[in-house]
């Protein structure tokens, strides 16, 4: 038995060596290949299509009135409609809205106040209700925590226009809105989330649908079945990009970044919702969700010293200066500091954790909701389970 456990043990330090090296080599491609891809960018004309821009909302978040007023702020020659829904009549975000009104007197801004719930996600009900009201045959479809350039609607519609594409989404950097949770959280999606995505799309590996932006037609949106085809998915924006890549059509994501603002104040708040992304990766993406270990290769490294300590520590220095490129790299082309370089090393810490937590979770938390995850990737809302097991 202890032959058999030192054999394990030798296997596996050197699976951590080999992980590690690997993640070394990708950390620091990935960080050239970010900075190409933006590099790539270039200006788009100003656009006259009549749009409709939908933000589900819900809660006053820190800096939501400029969120939505970056959207308002547009060079963009032609009508649009921002389209707000809201589901609770004590909502602070109400308030947000008349401001914005206020503040925008000929600006089109639309409020549909309704509570009905038509499934699991209080984000999909919110957009079900929300629907009808559309007026325009472009559709973009946003976050509320998303901030964007004024340029937005322009690449937008230019990608849109491309043969065979029915649907344009957005990569985000984060920023940090209250503080140092928020800083921190926001250094993980940049430099190590983003980084990924943006590796995966520019070597055609990934194909993504994200909340920050979707952009399609309504037309398109029609023909995937509206909002209501996705009323219990917890992965709603994967869902719809799915449902889109059914018609034939492709997914387009432009040179183009936009800010995702974090919110939390709290270790519990952002270990939470960081938890949510994970387990939702996991299950729409079981086996390239496996590979993002690689991505961590300083956390991997550091299990590598337990077994074989020099070459261990060797890939230590190594992936922190491979992180500290991408930091660099990342800044730079978004134009900011997004946190300190070493809240990348931190998170990194933290993400492993969350990658191994991840794989045993099967509920996850949504705004003060708790959601339970099901095979088919449908999520059952806790008083719906309840409701069924008093019937029962």
């Amino acid at each position: 038995m202890i032959h058999i456990l030192h054999l394990s043990g030798h296997a596996l330090g050197w699976l951590a060596i080999v992980v590690a090296a690997l993640g070394v080599v990708y950390s620091s491609a990935a960080a050239i290949v970010f900075k190409r891809y933006f590099a790539s960018a270039t200006p788009a004309p100003v656009r006259h299509e009549a749009v409709t821009l939908l933000k589900p909302l819900y809660g006053d978040e820190p800096r939501l009135y400029d969120n939505l007023a970056s959207f308002l702020t547009q060079e963009h020659h032609g009508p649009v409609q921002l389209l707000c829904g809201i589901q609770r009549k004590d909502d602070p975000a109400i308030q947000v809205v008349a401001a914005l009104k206020a503040a925008y007197p000929a600006a089109d801004i639309d409020l549909v106040l309704d509570g009905t719930v038509h499934g699991a996600s209080g984000k999909l009900s919110n957009l079900i209700n929300m629907e009808p009201f559309i007026r325009h045959d472009t559709v973009v479809l946003s976050d509320s925590d998303i901030a964007v350039a004024p340029d937005y609607l322009a690449q937008l519609l230019r990608a849109l226009d491309a043969p065979d594409i029915g649907l344009v989404t957005c990569v985000y950097a984060g920023r940090g809105d209250t503080g140092f949770w928020s800083h921190f959280g926001a250094a993980g999606v940049s430099y190590q989330f983003m980084l990924g995505l943006v590796f995966g799309v520019a070597n055609k590996l990934a194909a993504p649908c994200m909340g920050s932006t979707i952009a399609m037609t309504r037309e398109t949106l029609r023909r995937i079945g509206g909002f209501t085809r996705f009323a219990d998915k917890l992965a709603d924006d994967y869902a719809m990009g799915e449902a889109v890549r059914e018609l034939g059509l492709e997914i387009a994501v432009p040179a183009m970044l936009v800010d995702h603002a974090f919110d939390e104040t709290s270790f519990a708040a952002l270990w939470r919702h960081e938890l949510r992304w994970g387990a939702t990766v996991r299950d729409v993406a079981f086996w390239p969700y496996v590979g993002i270990i690689i991505g961590l290769p300083l956390p991997v490294a550091v299990l590598a010293v337990l077994y074989w300590p020099t070459v261990g520590l060797i890939l230590c220095a190594l992936a922190v200066v491979a992180r500290l490129v991408v930091v660099r790299n990342v800044n730079a082309t978004v134009g900011r500091r997004i946190a300190p370089w070493w809240m990348a090393l931190a998170h990194d810490g933290m993400s492993f954790a969350l990658y191994i937590a991840s794989f045993f979770v099967r509920s996850v938390d949504w705004r003060g909701a708790t959601l339970t995850m099901k095979n088919d990737g449908r999520i059952v809302a806790a008083h719906k389970i309840q409701n069924a097991e008093q019937r029962a």
